[in-house]
């Protein structure tokens, strides 16, 4: 899997959880899912995530990441 599938999933599952426990726990969690949406947009605009950096360093790589499976490969 490539970076930038990864870094989709990941802000899309934080959302989705601190939305629930928004929902569940306390609406403060609504402050986690306002700072993925900036690191988003920050990251968008500047370039930079620090997701990406980690992953960089874990030594995936980067890619399309709506390219056709076999594409991915290459």
């Amino acid at each position: 899997m490539v970076i930038e599938r990864i870094v989709m999933i990941f802000a899309g599952t934080v959302i989705l959880l601190s939305l629930a426990l928004a929902m569940w726990v306390n609406l403060q969690w609504l402050l986690l899912t306002a700072f993925v949406g900036l690191n988003l947009i920050v990251s968008g605009l500047t370039g930079f995530c620090p997701l990406v950096k980690i992953l960089e360093k874990l030594g995936l790589k980067h890619g399309q990441p709506f390219a056709p499976k076999s594409d991915e490969q290459n």
